[in-house]
């Protein structure tokens, strides 16, 4: 699918639920949010339904996002149906890694092989603070697991807040060339009215100008559309770590953006930072309309999706986006 922009949309996240194990301080706010109800979430009959008919024009590429998608019951189920749609080449999983350890295997044998984990931390007090109550050796734990049973590749991602974990960068580095992970940094952006306001981003540029006064770095040339996404991806010369960097609000990231986004509640969104263009699909599900109906606003939200939208990204107090990032899926 072309958009009016001459961008191939090609990839889909899908958010499975709003729900979350954790209360991390840049995703939603400290008092938490008003989950959504059974019946105002799609169901995963439903969710398969949008894919199958995404699939059939040009969506090869699926992410499964939450809140925390291993918090929903029945999710395994969910992943090895997702797993034999015709058309899908890569179907993966952001978590945040909680529940990783028990269910490791699980995911692995319902054919997902490819894992991000959020972990913004290595040291346990902070990792502790900035989740507000999350266990970091059971992130660890997890990691370990889904090592062990193949997943490859594993990512981490790391949002870089300015003055709170900067001073982790090198751990983090670390863990790249001893681990067989794929660490991939990303700038902190401001999504959403009840966020942490005094949070700043570090940019990526700086990040890895200050790597390579201690370890050098060599760009990889990352095709468009490539598994790697929006990464800007370099290798640590004479090993084999690789690490990534996000520029979420210092690069052009719109111009190459080839996705929509699912909502746990049924909405397809064309753009992460705005909450317009959007289309509830979920009305039309339970009305029962047909599969040309769904593939008819399938289309109609990519040829309305925005050429770019950073300005509220430059400018915080005019964001148009005013749902949290745990309601959007990420």
């Amino acid at each position: 699918m072309i958009d009016k922009y001459e961008r191939n949309i090609n990839y889909l996240r899908v958010s499975v639920t709003d729900r979350c194990n954790l209360r991390c301080m840049y995703c939603m706010p400290k008092e938490g949010v008003s989950w959504l109800g059974h019946n105002d979430i799609l169901r995963y009959e439903e969710i398969l339904r949008i894919v199958r008919i995404a699939a059939t024009k040009g969506i090869g590429k699926v992410r499964v996002t939450g809140g925390e998608p291993l918090v929903r019951k029945g999710v395994v189920d969910f992943l090895s149906e997702l797993s034999g749609i015709e058309g899908l080449h890569d179907i993966s999983l952001t978590t945040n890694g909680i529940l990783l350890e028990k269910m490791a295997k699980p995911l692995y044998e319902a054919g997902i092989r490819r894992i991000n984990v959020s972990l913004d931390s290595l040291v346990p007090e902070r990792y502790y603070n900035i989740t507000r109550g999350g266990d970091l050796n059971r992130v660890l734990k997890g990691l370990e697991e889904a090592e062990r049973v193949g997943f490859d590749p594993i990512k981490i991602n790391v949002v870089i807040i300015k003055d709170f974990n900067e001073d982790e960068i090198d751990r983090f580095v670390r863990l790249a060339l001893e681990q067989s992970y794929q660490v991939r940094f990303i700038e902190y952006m401001p999504i959403g009215d009840n966020m942490e306001q005094d949070f700043q981003h570090l940019p990526s540029d700086k990040i890895v100008q200050w790597i390579n006064t201690k370890i050098p770095l060599e760009p990889l040339n990352t095709p468009p559309g490539s598994l790697d996404g929006p990464a800007r991806l370099y290798r640590v010369v004479g090993t084999e770590g690789i690490i990534g960097f996000i520029g979420a609000m210092s690069s052009h990231l719109c111009a190459a953006c080839n996705r929509l986004r699912l909502t746990s509640d049924g909405r397809l969104r064309a753009c992460l930072m705005s909450d317009e263009p959007e289309i509830d699909l979920k009305p039309s599900l339970r009305r029962g309309c047909s599969d040309s109906h769904l593939q008819m606003l399938i289309e109609k939200i990519i040829s309305m999706k925005p050429e770019g939208n950073r300005s509220h990204l430059l400018h915080p107090r005019r964001k148009k986006c005013v749902r949290t990032m745990s309601s959007i899926g990420g």
